[in-house]
């Protein structure tokens, strides 16, 4: 049996219990310990897939098709290692699984109630990935901030495995803040007292407290914490605000974090962390040798977490470039014919973001058709895809009313249409075209150069695909596609050799890159745009030849 650390909140949310999790489970991952993270979110949604991005930020999607939250896409990136549909629960599937045994007759007849069965449910996913000897720790993080109604069987399941559980195999870290008064130049601990006694009332006793601060807490405030909230002072861990999230582990090494789990579980044997490389990305990432700037084409800009997989996408291919990617947010809804020149002026790159929905289609064409006549780099992602096809066929093919059916049921010309399978579909959560597919490449393309193979596995989720009926004619006037589906013939990437650098894929690359292995379309494109910004940089120099030095 695995042992397991449960990670929870408190004060207020967005501290970043996520970020510790996954910082804590890469240094014990890098001890030499097999090691995964488990989220459990306390909303009634059965998963994120219908929630707005505005509202949840982006939906991430697992290899197994699971539509999961986007802490996972943190898990992922920083361990290096793939997550499943069993490392997401919400209180929406726990229900749901003890209803549907209710309604089975599973219970004889019992009054089904919060304790035992829906803790219970909570306790027995909780353990699950633990069971079959795969894993040495479990990492779980508990959603939303203790005190919460929605949290409260959570923390309930926890303190029964508290109980249940061996001393030497459960522990549980609590992340509260240390809010900064500038008037009185103090930082206060009272908020992370209260946190700590709230918890404590429900029986859960935290043996780690990690603080979050944007100053430094000092022995003083450190011996304060750990006497009135009934932990050791070495087990006061400070947070600062970093730079960028990929310090935080080094962060935490130094604050010995791990070191301190480790005893707490008594686990021996363990050696010195590896993370040459992962100090090695950070030099790059910190110290870059010149710079681009990616015009990032949404409509869910107002709020960054909904493109947070494609921004961390970013962080990744920059480092492995040596450049400082500056990406620029433009909303689709605002660009027009005649102020696109204006809104994409001083651009390296351009990169089409996934959406949904008829809001912002227009803006996206017209971006996109200001990408392809002016040779900037142009990446397009799922929908950014689909809106590069029909820019193509409306401006090239001369088929002025091309679409895609999601916006346009009546269109003449579907250049985009619903598959097929998804025509009979009624229900809208979990049943889009989710996780990993297979993709042949053509050799010879511009997705063969950037993957170097023929046979890749990507990840997907979409209802809508490139209309085959149109394959003949758009690869007659230079759009090609150079990617397929070898089981449907769905096309997966299209590009436009005529182009620089112009590519579009119906798939989501963003969701497997990872501090160890960058996406290689975001690698690629990156590439493509520092060649960009050097010749520009070229013509920007004055010429010398003919004059008098």
């Amino acid at each position: 049996m695995a042992k397991h650390i449960f990670v929870t909140g408190g004060v207020t949310s967005s501290l970043g219990k996520g970020i510790i999790a996954a910082s804590l489970a890469k240094l014990l991952q890098a001890r030499g310990l097999k090691v995964t993270i488990q989220k459990f979110d306390p909303y009634i949604n059965v998963d994120p897939g219908t929630l707005n991005p505005y509202e949840h930020g982006e939906c991430y999607v697992t290899e197994d098709g699971a539509e999961t939250d986007l802490d996972l896409g943190h898990y992922e990136r920083f361990l290096s290692i793939y997550t499943s549909q069993a490392n997401n629960v919400t209180t929406g599937r726990i229900y749901q699984t003890v209803i549907n045994k209710e309604r089975a007759g599973d219970f004889l007849g019992k009054t089904v109630q919060v304790v035992p069965h829906i803790t219970d449910e909570i306790k027995r996913r909780m353990l699950l990935l633990g069971e079959d000897g795969k894993y040495d720790i479990i990492l779980t993080e508990i959603g939303g901030t203790v005190g919460d109604i929605e949290s409260l069987p959570f923390i309930e399941a926890v303190r029964q495995l508290q109980w249940e559980l061996p001393d030497e195999d459960v522990m549980v870290v609590h992340l509260t803040l240390i809010p900064y008064l500038k008037a009185a130049k103090e930082l206060k601990t009272k908020p992370t007292q209260h946190s700590v006694k709230m918890l404590s009332e429900t029986g859960v006793h935290p043996d780690i407290i990690v603080c979050r601060t944007e100053e430094p807490l000092g022995n003083d405030i450190k011996r304060k914490i750990a006497l009135f909230c009934n932990v050791k002072q070495e087990a006061v861990i400070e947070a600062m605000d970093a730079p960028t999230i990929y310090e935080v582990p080094l962060l935490m090494l130094r604050e010995k974090l791990d070191l301190i789990c480790l005893k707490k579980l008594n686990i021996q044997g363990y050696k010195e962390p590896e993370l040459e490389k992962w100090k090695d990305f950070l030099d790059k990432l910190k110290y870059p040798k010149s710079k681009v700037t990616i015009g990032l084409i949404g409509k869910y800009i107002e709020l960054q977490d909904a493109y947070k997989s494609i921004l961390e996408s970013f962080v990744h291919a920059g480092a492995i470039n040596e450049v400082k990617v500056q990406v620029v947010n433009v909303h689709s809804e605002y660009i027009t014919t005649d102020n696109v020149a204006e809104k994409l002026e001083g651009l390296d790159g351009l990169l089409v973001a996934p959406g949904f929905g008829l809001r912002g289609i227009e803006g996206k064409i017209v971006a996109v058709q200001y990408a392809r006549e002016k040779g900037l780099p142009f990446f397009g992602i799922c929908l950014g895809m689909q809106m590069a096809v029909i820019e193509f066929a409306r401006n090239v093919l001369g088929l002025t009313n091309a679409h895609s059916t999601e916006m346009d049921t009546s269109t003449g010309n579907a250049v985009i249409s619903m598959m097929e399978e998804q025509k009979k579909i009624k229900m809208m959560g979990g049943t889009m075209r989710l996780g990993a597919y297979p993709c042949v490449i053509k050799e010879g393309s511009l997705a063969y150069r950037i993957y170097g193979e023929t046979h890749i596995s990507e990840r997907h989720r979409h209802r809508y695909e490139f209309n085959n009926e149109y394959l003949e004619q758009l690869e007659a006037y230079g759009m090609y596609a150079s990617g397929y589906n070898p089981e449907t013939g769905l096309v997966e990437i299209i590009e436009i050799p005529q182009h620089p650098f112009f590519i579009g894929v119906q798939y989501h690359p963003e969701l497997k890159s990872t501090v160890e292995k960058p996406a290689p379309l975001f690698v690629s494109f990156v590439e493509a745009a520092k060649k960009y910004n050097d010749q520009k940089e070229q013509v920007k120099k004055p010429s010398l030849v003919g004059e008098k030095i």
